[in-house]
């Protein structure tokens, strides 16, 4: 590993209600456009004011494949590179829009051992503005200590 590469956190480090480190995200327009656009959802509501506004909401919103996005990222951004996030179930809660702060915060709810891996179960949101944008829980398998080269 070179320097300042990183590192993946190793299954024996860790202990139920460890904390994550918290990702931010300023929303903006383009964001939200460039979420949508990446994963081929045209629905007007991501990407056209004026259509967002007709069927009442205040500005363009982000889609739910973004958020399944971001929440991947927040949860790989924690566990490293060599990390495999093998399930991920969310509920979307209240809409984030341009000029928002998306707050991502979680905790290691639960440890177990599936052969040569550790199964971290993780339980998180993402707050905005408005309240829980995101609420979810995941599992991210790593390897042993034992098992990293």
């Amino acid at each position: 590993m070179s320097a300042g590469a990183p590192e993946t956190l190793a299954f024996d480090s860790l202990a139920v209600g460890d904390a994550l480190p918290p990702l931010v995200l300023d929303v903006t327009a383009t964001r939200i456009v460039a979420g949508a656009i990446a994963s081929r959802d045209f629905m007007p509501a991501h990407h056209d004011r004026a259509f967002a506004n007709a069927q009442g909401a205040p500005d363009i919103f982000m889609n739910i494949l973004s958020d399944t996005g971001y929440c991947s990222r927040f949860l790989t951004d924690w566990a490293g590179p060599d990390a495999m996030v093998t399930r991920l179930a969310i509920r979307l809660g209240v809409p984030t829009f341009p000029g928002h702060t998306l707050t991502y915060a979680g905790e290691v709810s639960g440890l177990r051992e599936e052969g040569d891996e550790g199964v971290v179960e993780v339980t998180f949101r993402a707050v905005c503005d408005l309240g829980d944008h995101v609420t979810g829980t995941a599992d991210v398998r790593l390897p042993r200590a034992g098992d990293r080269s």
